[in-house]
């Protein structure tokens, strides 16, 4: 069976793949469904994430890769509806991301810094946007 996973630089010597930090774990996604994918991109991309190349792979080999990797491989399945806050980072990323300024240079392809992201800040940021 061929999923829809999300990779940077493919193909290139600091090749990536899409992951989130669930539960303590590091989970990678594969898309039953490339629309779903697609969509997934999108949405990391209008955080200003680097935009991820959608590739079909084949299922087991992921799964593979995950297990050597020390990651968690989960399908989103064709018409998957949420049920938890966790089961919807399956759908839509956080809110907050890593930031990746130098993912290509670390070891893991992540950076280890995160988005300094704090509530005072969210509150700020809607205070200007109410005054526009």
């Amino acid at each position: 069976m061929l999923v829809h996973v999300l990779l940077y630089d493919a193909g290139g010597d600091s090749e990536g793949i899409h992951s989130l930090e669930l539960a303590g774990s590091t989970v990678v996604l594969m898309f039953e469904n490339r629309d779903d994918a697609e969509r997934y991109a999108g949405l990391l991309e209008a955080q200003d994430f680097p935009v991820p190349n959608i590739e079909a792979i084949d299922r087991e080999e992921i799964e593979i890769f995950c297990r050597q990797a020390g990651y968690e491989a989960r399908l989103v399945e064709s018409g998957f509806v949420p049920t938890t806050d966790e089961e919807r980072l399956l759908l839509a990323p956080p809110s907050a991301n890593r930031d990746v300024s130098g993912w290509e240079d670390e070891a893991g392809g992540q950076s280890s810094q995160p988005v300094e992201q704090t509530d005072e800040l969210e509150e700020f940021r809607r205070r200007l946007e109410n005054l526009l």
